[in-house]
């Protein structure tokens, strides 16, 4: 932590504050695990980085990668078959180019809930306010990197589980393009929507680590995004203290030299997310039939991934036979002549957890919908999408704008959010709950 009470980005840091915050991440992490839970696994000693474009870099992973010699637990309380096929080599490009592996970090089961309630192992508490959801299903990777155990970390976004914890967070995250990262030796929810992002304080901070887990061959230096396209409805039903922080962040991009349109979104998003919902319930219902009438889950979310075997095969390809059309829609008539089109995240500022806990008085399940209304469609459309901090809500929680792009341009797109956080300090702070354990 700098004198400034921020974290720096990795770019910015002297080799030899590198080697320290390689070196003293684990202990970090431990010291933060009482107070968060957000690793399922520290590692607590591991070889010297190896020389490369991450040398030295802590990085995080959603304990959903099979690697040699270690099964994922999937959130789950105990290590059962996830129906992995083969294993993954994220972890072994990462740690070629110089990454340190922190640990595992810590989801919902199987990563099928929006807020981070787990019944199995706990929830991930959010660093700027323990009381408050982390988000999901990426829950503890986006605390992990908000609190400074990780500066980078990988996540999985079926509906929304990068992009919904960065903005409860505060950090930066990136959806790719659907198939631009292989899911191979990850646990599968939904096949047809399952895509493996990052999340990271800076988009200067994902931006290698980007470059790394991409099978595509990725542009140095893309042309810079140039019109924009503000969802204005979405944005002006938001709640007031959301909607004044995501419109504070089209400013900072309008202020970039971003020309600016302003279209309505809500008719598209809901003609594609009843499609989304539909694909999502019965391709994670069958992905993971034998949890459902195995002893490994409890049982709330056996009951949510159930609902999915009423969906029938019909149903489910008629879903997927529609995308290509909702694709072209989304992307020439809404984009239009612009490269991305800017909505927020979500609607809702954080909710407390015990608005997402099903055993609570004061539990709500319209409130567990909203936190994947405005993401969902988008992984439907396999478009990709960052999430950049821009603000705090009226009870000092961090709120995300989602950049939505044309396909494959995804490196424009962290890049765009990269200009933003240049002109701008959302992204870096230190959350109040954890300021007193930062790093220094």
């Amino acid at each position: 932590m700098t004198a400034s009470g921020r974290f720096p980005d990795w770019a910015d840091l002297t080799a030899g504050a590198r080697d320290e915050l390689c070196a003293g991440a684990a202990a970090h992490a431990h010291r933060l695990e009482p107070r968060l839970n957000a690793f399922i696994a520290i590692a607590d000693a591991g070889p010297a980085p190896a020389d490369g474009p991450l040398r030295g870099m802590p990085y995080a992973v959603k304990d959903i990668f099979r690697i040699a010699g270690r099964e994922p637990s999937g959130g789950l309380g105990a290590i059962t078959d996830l129906g992995i096929a083969g294993e993954s080599d994220m972890l072994r490009r990462l740690d070629t180019a110089g990454g340190h592996r922190v640990g595992f970090t810590a989801l919902t089961e199987l990563a099928y809930e929006p807020s981070g309630h787990n019944v199995a192992r706990g929830r991930t508490r959010n660093p700027w306010n323990l009381d408050f959801i982390a988000g999901g299903s990426s829950s503890g990777s986006a605390a992990a990197v908000a609190s400074g155990a990780a500066v980078v970390a990988l996540g999985s976004d079926t509906a929304g589980s990068v992009r919904i914890p960065a903005h409860a967070c505060g950090v930066t995250a990136w959806k790719p393009t659907f198939g631009m990262v292989s899911t191979r030796g990850a646990m599968a929810l939904a096949p047809s929507l399952d895509t493996i992002g990052l999340l990271a304080r800076s988009a200067a901070d994902l931006m290698p680590a980007l470059r790394i887990v991409a099978d595509a061959a990725l542009p140095q230096h893309p042309e810079p995004i140039r019109r924009a396209v503000v969802l204005s409805d979405l944005v002006d039903g938001a709640e007031p203290s959301v909607r004044a922080a995501c419109r504070a962040g089209i400013d900072a991009i309008k202020s970039l030299g971003v020309a600016m349109a302003w279209r309505h979104g809500e008719a598209a998003r809901v003609r594609i997310d009843p499609l989304a919902l539909a694909v999502l319930q019965a391709e994670a219902a069958r992905t993971h039939r034998a949890s459902i009438e195995g002893p490994a889950l409890a049982p709330v979310p056996r009951k949510r991934l159930a609902k999915g075997l009423a969906i029938d095969g019909a149903t489910l390809a008629d879903g997927l036979g529609q995308r290509a059309r909702l694709v072209a829609e989304f992307v020439d008539t809404l984009l239009g002549p612009a490269e991305v089109a800017l909505l927020p995240v979500m609607a809702i500022g954080t909710p407390p957890a015990t608005a997402c806990d099903p055993a609570a008085a004061n539990f709500s399940p319209r409130t567990l919908y909203e936190l994947s209304r405005f993401t969902r469609f988008v992984n439907f459309l396999g478009l990709p999408a960052v999430a950049l901090p821009v603000g705090f809500d009226d009870r000092g929680l961090p709120v995300a704008l989602q950049l939505v792009g044309r396909p494959t341009a995804d490196v424009a797109l962290v890049a765009l959010a990269e200009a933003v956080q240049r002109r701008t300090d959302w992204h870096g702070r230190i959350p109040a709950a954890v300021a007193d354990l930062a790093a220094t």
